[in-house]
């Protein structure tokens, strides 16, 4: 296996902001829905802004359901990618990855989306490597995973939910690192040089 990067490629937005928040650090990652590329991979990145049923739907069509779930090196889920890698979302009554035992909810309360700026609070864990409890980082979302085993951090708006969680080589913030200025860029790092 080598130490290639492979972003995900899928019918999600928010994929070019992702390899551009790496090659800032100068890393460069290749943008890919060739399966056996995402296999060979030395990390994964599954990112997106999107809707869950239509995306997991592309995702069967291409097997990449399957190649997710099988992969052993680490795999970043970012936004989308996050809440797909749970058991089930509220979002179009959507199946999904279960790569994580937990569902997706969406927000019943305040202004949806939830859009900007929130503190990190309970951060454990390889991606929080010089991150602290109240760090700023920036969300779009209006679907969340409540706190579970799994969550490394939370946030709070209205509900307290899961800003990050970790299962053995899985990695997923509900926020976006790539958005989320210089703490984003470390939190990105960790994952890379994991």
């Amino acid at each position: 296996m080598n130490e290639k990067i492979v972003i995900i490629r899928y019918n999600a937005g928010n994929i070019k902001s992702v390899d551009f928040a790496l090659r800032r650090f100068g890393v460069k990652a290749e943008i890919s829905d060739d399966p056996e590329m995402i296999r060979m991979a030395g990390k994964v990145i599954f990112p997106g802004v999107g809707e869950a049923s239509g995306t997991m739907e592309y995702l069967r069509q291409k097997g990449l359901d399957i190649v997710i779930k099988q992969l052993k090196q680490p795999v970043l889920g970012i936004c989308l990618g996050m809440q797909l890698m749970c058991s089930y979302s509220e979002e179009g009554a959507t199946d999904c990855l279960g790569i994580f035992d937990t569902e997706v909810l969406r927000f019943r309360e305040g202004k949806i989306p939830h859009m900007g700026w929130n503190t990190l609070e309970g951060v454990k864990g390889d991606l929080y490597e010089k991150i602290k409890d109240g760090t700023y980082v920036y969300y779009v979302h209006s679907f969340y995973v409540p706190v579970n085993p799994d969550s490394t951090a939370s946030s709070a708006y209205g509900p307290v939910f899961s800003a990050s969680m970790q299962r053995d080589n899985f990695y997923a913030t509900q926020y976006h690192p790539e958005r989320s200025g210089s703490y984003g860029e470390i939190i990105l790092k960790n994952f890379v040089y994991l």
